[in-house]
């Protein structure tokens, strides 16, 4: 038995540690430039170092020194061995991975925990095989595990359900520059977590691609770009500090929380927002965030963007 003690107040500073989901897109397409880049304030969890070791089987060079991450990249060349890769309850990284698997020659098995193979991919695996990609679930119930047998992915155009995870599109986004020839991506429905589809496009602009966003309702990736490699600073994880943030609220404490984002890829940054409207104080410094809490009032707020 667990014995939890309630929390009665609270006056403290914390220091985030780097976003997990930039992370994992830096880590993707590092491993697909050609040369070295280091991915300063990285966080090393569990998603991402499945992710690294996905990458490591696909040929890539990865070094953890503390929180900085150094990625020897493939050129988009990737490892033609047939392969087996384990990504955990990792759902990041099993969508990434398998989109990265589309650009090898060869086939690719990746697999998960029980848990993981009770979530649906038949999305994302109809997107890789519009692009020339065969695609299949090993035991046919739209789970993993997935195989992957490919020559490359050819281009061509792809529809993904904008009410299914985004991820599913920042993963066809991810690999589209190494396709043979061009790769429209055509968005059906809205599109949820839009300020994760923009963190893509942000990190991948940032590590030098073009990608043409069409009002979200499509997406258009020139053929024949390339990720060049590069230092890179992964800004604080705005998710990790809702939670710090919510404690100084309920207990009508205060919390400073450090490394925190003033401008940000990441739509969690504007979760200090919504306790203001419910009462909370909120000061802003240059890299830091503060909250002291007050008497909280309900709000109406839209969680979907």
């Amino acid at each position: 038995m667990i014995s939890i003690k309630p929390l009665h107040h609270c006056d403290a500073a914390v220091s985030l540690p780097g976003s997990k989901s930039i992370t994992q897109r830096a880590l993707i397409l590092s491993a697909l430039a050609d040369g070295e880049s280091v991915l300063e304030n990285a966080l090393r969890c569990g998603d991402t170092e499945h992710t690294a070791y996905g990458l490591e089987k696909f040929g890539a060079r990865i070094f953890w020194e503390s929180d900085i991450l150094r990625v020897q990249g493939t050129g988009g060349k990737l490892k033609a061995e047939e392969e087996t890769i384990f990504t955990g309850s990792s759902g990041t990284s099993m969508r990434f991975l398998t989109a990265l698997a589309a650009l090898k020659k060869g086939t690719t098995l990746l697999d998960g925990s029980e848990r993981m193979r009770r979530r649906p991919m038949a999305d994302l695996l109809d997107g890789l095989r519009a692009l020339g990609v065969n695609a299949y679930f090993k035991d046919g119930k739209g789970c993993p595990p997935v195989v992957i047998e490919s020559h490359g992915l050819s281009g061509g155009m792809a529809n993904i359900a904008g009410e299914e995870s985004s991820q599913f599109l920042s993963a066809l986004l991810m690999v589209a520059p190494y396709a043979q020839g061009d790769v429209s991506v055509k968005v059906t429905g809205s599109l949820s977590s839009r300020p994760y589809v923009d963190m893509t496009c942000e990190v991948m602009s940032a590590f030098g691609v073009k990608i043409e966003n069409q009002g979200y309702h499509s997406f258009f990736i020139k053929a024949g770009q390339h990720y060049f490699a590069r230092w890179y600073r992964i800004e604080g994880d705005a998710s990790t500090a809702s939670y710090f943030f919510s404690a100084a609220a309920i207990t009508k404490g205060r919390v400073r929380v450090e490394n925190f984002p003033t401008a940000s890829l990441q739509g969690d940054i504007a979760f200090p927002q919504v306790l203001e409207k419910m009462g909370c104080e909120v000061v802003r410094g240059d890299g830091w965030a503060e909250v002291k809490g007050r008497e909280l009032r309900g709000i109406e707020v839209d969680m979907n963007g």
